[in-house]
């Protein structure tokens, strides 16, 4: 290819300088002589070649026309990124959401301006042709050409139609340079476009790349002109090519000077540039799909520029271009805000029944649901016994109870002289540490279970969210363990009691009545009141002597199922009252901000769904 460009280098030479412009013309546009005609006799030259002040036009501001299908469907796209935006300000920090504001503001922008127009770039490398087939399309010379590189100082615009100052003020293009075309039918068929020559993208001086990377981001379309010596330039492709890849549907690829290439080698090149493009990423639109235009010709012999022509003049026609490229602006960022609003995990996190109920289970542990329904449940059972026991029990017990704090204090005083004392008033300490690290261990638990398919930045909000509202947890379970655990531990003087309870009462009170009847009878008869029998009222004591502790045995297998079902409803209270707690200080808050994360991906959804490439159709 290199030796090929040599050989031919001389020839390329002697007709750029042939084709320059006469001398007539060469008043620079800082001077404001608009003196650029193909002619220096014809009378017509002027008014063809005048800046485009906006005199005259609405500034490149104009009544919104009905919006399209496809500019409906980008307004949802961009109403669903405004939502976005405004819903994770408060999770994301702004420079992650700084693109997807530009996209907004530049969107709201150009919508603002006119839609009558296609602005249309022509960039490319040093040396690759772009001002010569800017003056081509133009039909005049307005871009400098030359062998001086870098040639093109500043972008320069030419619009083929009035109305588009808007626009290029939005491109900051001042007046002095902007122009317009010669009047022919060839024009005629671009009318509403607006075309921007721009410095070199590979240019040395900085401000050059500037301009290009400025204004790039701002037109509608890109015609991208390429050479045969550089057409594979990696800051072309790296730098430019690759990061647009999405912009396919507003892209055009030219290959120029194919002049330059002896018999088939134009067809070979254009084969290897369709190869590195698609390398790139780039959709080639080729059998009537939507994609990039790629196509070869000469901008200093005219071969293949009026092809271009024809399809710029197409592309302008179907005014789709500015919707097509904020979508893909929109694309564009969609994609790179995926990793904060998709990740790897399930569609829909959320907190699942099984680690509801293990965290219920934890907190229950942790104010000891269990150990007080078993507290609740001996109780239950002790007052069964007191109540249906035999009177010489209940009184032996009363006897206990009387002396049993005697008891319990001489202990306390020998485990106090022994040295034991400060184990016992350690023990609460151990256990409100170990219920704190219960509780902590069960936030933590819930919290890893609700993250499970965020991505960071929503997984570690969800997890602040969780630490905040387990601050105060363990305090509001100790007061429900005081309150709460100690009213359902020790049931009232008169628990609830089943239906057999008073003729378990009578039946006792008869064993009782047995035997003191016996036992009076008995004693008549040693007394000598009554005649001797001693069988009688033997039996009668023996049965109530008997009969009340089998009354007794009885009560206390018949209490067992009451007392169970008491105890368990004191352990269902306790559980529930701390599971109340737990809803209220972590599970509501980690499924609000679960709540406002499904918000958050439908909007990306909505964001994400214009990835479907909005229709075009280029022959």
């Amino acid at each position: 290819m290199t030796s090929l460009a040599d050989r031919t280098e001389d020839r390329w030479d002697d007709g750029l300088i042939a084709r320059s412009r006469p001398k007539a013309a060469e008043a620079t546009a800082d001077e404001g002589i608009d003196g650029l005609g193909a002619d220096e006799g014809d009378e017509g030259d002027d008014a063809l070649v005048r800046a485009v002040s906006g005199a005259g036009s609405d500034g490149g501001k104009s009544a919104a026309p009905p919006l399209s299908p496809e500019g409906q469907a980008l307004r949802l796209r961009l109403d669903a990124l405004r939502q976005l935006v405004g819903l994770s300000r408060t999770r994301l920090d702004g420079k992650t959401l700084a693109e997807a504001g530009r996209v907004l503001d530049e969107a709201a922008a150009r919508r603002g301006l006119s839609p009558q127009h296609t602005v249309v770039a022509i960039a490319g490398a040093t040396g690759s042709g772009k001002s010569t087939l800017f003056n081509s399309l133009a039909g005049v010379q307005i871009s400098e050409t030359g062998l001086r590189r870098p040639t093109t100082a500043a972008p320069i615009a030419c619009s083929w139609s009035d109305g588009a100052a808007g626009l290029l003020d939005r491109l900051e293009i001042p007046g002095r340079l902007r122009r317009r075309p010669r009047e022919t039918s060839e024009a005629e068929a671009l009318r509403g476009m607006v075309l921007v020559d721009l410095p070199d993208l590979d240019s040395a001086v900085g401000a050059h790349r500037d301009h290009v990377d400025r204004v790039l981001a701002l037109v509608d379309a890109v015609v991208w002109v390429v050479d045969p010596e550089k057409y594979a330039d990696a800051v072309l492709h790296e730098r430019y090519l690759r990061p647009l890849a999405g912009h396919a549907e507003v892209t055009f690829v030219v290959l120029n000077q194919v002049d330059r290439l002896p018999g088939e080698a134009a067809d070979l090149v254009l084969d290897d540039l369709r190869r590195l493009l698609d390398e790139d990423g780039i959709a080639l639109g080729e059998h009537d799909e939507p994609g990039a235009t790629v196509l070869g010709l000469s901008a200093l012999t005219g071969e293949g520029v009026g092809e271009l022509r024809e399809l710029l003049g197409q592309f302008t026609q179907e005014k789709g271009a500015a919707t097509r490229r904020i979508s893909a602006d929109v694309d564009r960022a969609a994609v790179r805000l995926r990793p904060l609003y998709v990740a790897d995990g399930h569609a829909g996190p959320e907190i699942g029944e099984a680690a509801r109920a293990e965290f219920e289970d934890r907190l229950a542990e942790a104010v000891g649901a269990y150990a007080a329904g078993l507290a609740a449940e001996r109780a239950w059972r002790r007052n069964a016994g007191k109540a249906c026991g035999t009177p010489w029990l209940r009184l032996w017990r009363w006897y206990e109870s009387r002396r049993a704090p005697r008891t319990l204090s001489g202990l306390a005083a020998l485990a106090a002289i022994g040295g034991r004392g400060t184990a016992v008033a350690e023990a609460p300490v151990e256990q409100e540490v170990t219920a704190r690290q219960r509780v902590e261990q069960a936030v933590r638990a819930v919290a890893d279970e609700a993250v499970t398919g965020l991505p960071d930045p929503w997984a570690q909000a969800v997890r602040e969210t969780a630490v905040r509202g387990a601050e105060r947890l363990p305090e509001a379970l100790d007061e429900l363990a005081v309150t709460l655990g100690a009213a359902v531990a020790v049931p009232s003087v008169k628990p609830p009691r089943p239906a057999w309870w008073p003729a378990a009462v009578l039946a006792q009170a008869a064993m009782t009545l047995l035997q003191i009847y016996g036992g009076l009878w008995l004693l008549g008869q040693i007394i000598g009141i009554l005649e001797p029998q001693l069988m009688p009222p033997v039996l009668l004591m023996v049965a109530g002597i008997v009969g009340g502790p089998l009354v007794e045995w009885a009560c206390s297998i018949a209490a067992r199922g009451p007392a169970r079902r008491y105890g368990q409803d004191a352990e269902r209270r306790l559980r529930q009252a701390a599971a109340g707690c737990g809803r209220a200080r972590v599970l509501e808050p980690v499924a609000a901000e679960l709540l406002r994360y499904r918000e958050v991906r439908e909007q990306y959804a909505a964001v994400a769904a214009g990835g479907t490439k909005l229709s075009t159709t280029r022959q």
